[in-house]
């Protein structure tokens, strides 16, 4: 991995949220590559519950300050960033005081899903791509965890398609067992829309399912990780019909070397 540049997009993190497959991957991930001699960037959402005091984020003037269009509404873009310690990782938060202040994550405190979580989907999204622009940093690879990052690959694909920095970088999907009930809003496929993302583009968003979101991530990838040793028998057929790499699950202790082999002979080859 030495000299490679991976972009790490995640739902959650550890040590700022509690330990999850999740969290502990995107986690374990980079600190992989660090320790390989390879580069890598951070994103998560700065959600209300992490402690701003407790472990040290500060805004990054430089970078914030863009408003991103969400369903025509005008949303300041506020960038924080942390360093983990003691790993020499950097993790850059995307903010905004509307859709990241309250004290949660992705449920109220009735367990219901946030009403504008598809919109908090779509701003981290592209606020990810627009701070990476800015950082002028190109990836080689960019690696995809959890579900409120799933919309990352259909815009790199789509809205951000002929943006320089990303032509030659590869798409992973790490694909969990992390779902939610319900649908995610009720016109995410609405609000993709006024981006000028073709409708067939969203043939999956009819209902905004996890395994729906999950299939779209997975079709604008260009290679998956199966990352839960349990997932939706829907999800692991269609990821069977992609004809993709794939790399099937591995347990923690054994990550490593199959991760790094995947990257360099399976990703970039």
């Amino acid at each position: 991995m030495k000299d490679k540049k991976v972009l790490y997009v995640a739902s959650e993190l550890m040590p700022y949220l509690p330990e999850t497959e999740v969290s502990s991957m995107a986690f374990e991930s980079p600190k992989m590559v660090n320790s390989k001699g390879g580069q890598t960037r951070i994103f998560m959402p700065r959600f209300g519950n992490i402690n701003e005091r407790r472990h040290q984020l500060h805004e990054v003037i430089r970078l914030s300050g863009m408003n991103l269009v969400v369903n025509d509404f005008d949303m300041p873009l506020i960038i924080k960033v942390a360093s983990i310690p003691k790993e020499r990782m950097q993790v850059y938060f995307i903010d905004n005081e509307e859709y990241f202040k309250r004290k949660a994550t992705v449920l109220d405190k009735d367990g219901s899903l946030f009403k504008d979580n598809d919109e908090r989907a779509i701003f981290f999204a592209k606020g990810v791509v627009e701070t990476v622009k800015k950082l002028n940093w190109a990836p080689d690879i960019i690696h995809v965890h959890g579900w409120m990052a799933s919309l990352l690959p259909l815009y790199l694909k789509t809205y951000y398609a002929n943006e320089p920095l990303f032509a030659d970088s590869k798409i992973v999907t790490s694909v969990y067992n992390n779902s939610f009930e319900g649908p995610l809003g009720e016109d995410l496929r609405g609000k993709i829309k006024f981006d000028e993302i073709a409708d067939d583009k969203l043939s999956h968003l009819g209902e905004a399912t996890f395994e729906n979101l999950t299939k779209v991530a997975i079709e604008n990838s260009d290679a998956m990780i199966l990352a839960s040793m349990d997932l939706p028998s829907e999800l692991e057929t269609f990821v069977e019909a992609q004809k993709k790499p794939t790399l099937e699950y591995k347990y923690p202790e054994e990550f490593s070397a199959a991760y790094e082999e995947f990257y360099l002979n399976e990703v970039l080859s």
